[in-house]
């Protein structure tokens, strides 16, 4: 049997959802409410599988209720019950498992409890030994070379309801383990909307993260606060994070750590959640770039030491399609070309080094390296 707990400020609409419960033979009610807060204790006190929830309660709201339960609770199912706000109705039913307009009826409240009875049969069905799931919590990491993925393995990437969603995540994980304020978060992701709008949507989305999270491995956790969240991974890998611990770490460049460093590189995929257009992520993605630029431009330099030329031009070809507008990377391919004395490709790369600088800057090459092109270069 399915354990409940109800919270509704209206008495005969407590009263009235008790009954239909009752009649329906759906599960044992663990505690009826007309105060949230006493509700929202009784909940973490007796930690029932399901919470109806009135949306509309004096100082406590059914969405802030949901959220203090969501954040010590993730596995409770939330059933919001409403007789209004309707503009928030699609909303609530991709968050919650479902949702209930006012009066309710015996026979949607049958189709709660269906759903009900689905998602805890999902949840015990598993044949994955006591206390883990049917997910290889181990190899969850959350990728944010090139785009957002968080990746769990032979189960594949995780899906999120809305793109709201995906982004809030994102920004939560860009900013792991720190504050974020509330009103930080409407200003940034619902800055024209009604307030009150602004803060239904803001609850609502951190609910469908919570479901999504708590989904995919237990140490993904929004933890919240007087005025904010903070997002805990626990374990969970973020690519980004471990790509730079390692070239923090890295040995110094020699022969035999030299396969290393090369991995380095190409553990790098992709610019920092480029595919996403996430404005907010414009300076770590510069930061990032940067990084793998110095890293990519010292290794090629020791290839050149190591009469490797030929992986040398390699890694400055990947060098300057990513940093096209880089005039460091023109005049290292321009000097190793006519170190092996390719001067018709010297005089292309200088070529195409004038054109960029007059395309995009307006300006010349340096005269040093026009006047050194020019002795050496018949």
């Amino acid at each position: 049997m399915i354990r409940m707990i109800l919270a509704d400020d209206e008495a005969l609409a407590l009263f009235s959802l008790q009954k239909q419960l009752d009649k329906l033979n759906g599960g044992v009610i663990a505690g009826a409410y007309q105060n949230a807060e006493e509700a929202v204790e009784a909940v973490l006190r007796e930690k029932p599988e399901a919470v109806f929830l009135d949306i509309d309660m004096p100082e406590l709201s059914g969405l802030e209720a949901a959220e203090i339960i969501m954040s010590h609770l993730p596995e409770t199912e939330i059933i919001f019950v409403t007789a209004y706000e309707e503009y928030a109705l699609k909303a609530f039913e991709l968050a919650a498992i479902d949702y209930l307009l006012k009066p309710v009826s015996t026979q949607r409240l049958a189709k709660t409890l269906a759903r009900l009875s689905q998602a805890k049969a999902a949840k015990t069905g598993s044949d994955a030994p006591a206390g883990q799931t049917s997910r290889t919590k181990e190899q969850v990491t959350i990728r944010c070379f090139q785009t957002l993925e968080v990746d769990t393995g032979d189960s594949g990437p995780v899906h999120w309801r809305t793109n709201k969603a995906q982004e809030l995540f994102a920004y939560l994980v860009h900013l792991r383990d720190q504050p974020v304020r509330k009103d930080a978060l409407l200003e940034l992701f619902w800055p024209d909307i009604d307030p009150k709008k602004g803060y239904t949507q803001l609850y609502t989305t951190i609910y469908q993260i919570r479901k999504t999270a708590s989904a995919v491995h237990p140490g993904i956790r929004i933890v919240s606060g007087d005025k904010g969240y903070r997002l805990e991974l626990n374990g969970v890998d973020v690519d980004v994070v471990t790509w730079e611990e390692r070239l923090q770490t890295a040995p110094p460049l020699s022969e035999p750590t030299l396969a290393r460093h090369l991995q380095l590189l190409e553990l790098y995929r992709g610019d920092y959640l480029e595919d996403c257009g996430y404005w907010w992520a414009e300076n770590e993605r510069e930061r990032l770039r940067m990084l793998w630029y110095r890293h990519a431009m010292r290794v090629a330099a020791f290839l050149e030491t190591r009469d490797n030329a030929a992986e040398a031009f390699q890694l400055y070809y990947l060098i300057q399609r990513r940093f096209p507008f880089t005039e460091e990377v023109y005049w290292a391919l321009i000097k190793l070309f006519m170190y092996i004395g390719d001067r018709v490709s010297v005089e292309r790369q200088y070529d195409m080094l004038s054109q960029m600088l007059y395309e995009e800057f307006g300006t010349k090459p340096a005269r040093t390296l026009e006047q050194w092109c020019q002795e050496r270069v018949v």
